[in-house]
């Protein structure tokens, strides 16, 4: 069985780095959601754009896509690093 050690000062803000970084990841992951989303809806309601109009329903379809993965992936290092530090 593997002996656990307390964590040092270094060690605590690692992992609060570690934390830190899957929010902005996922922030990251947000923001691309949203701009996707916001395009194909312009795309689709902008008579302009009437020729790119399949352009935009599909940006539409990939927005939810781009936000669930980044879910999942918050999720699952979240749980990783719960995992693995025990904190």
């Amino acid at each position: 069985m593997e002996e656990q050690h307390p964590l040092i000062t270094r060690d605590w803000l690692a992992i609060e780095r570690t934390k830190l970084a899957n929010e902005r990841t996922f922030l990251a992951y947000f923001r691309t959601f949203i701009v996707f989303l916001g395009t194909g809806l312009t795309v689709i309601k902008i008579e302009f754009f009437s020729d790119l109009k399949t352009f935009g329903i599909a940006l539409l379809f990939m927005s939810p896509i781009i936000l669930i993965i980044g879910l999942i992936r918050l999720i699952r290092v979240k749980q990783t690093i719960r995992k693995h530090y025990k904190v």
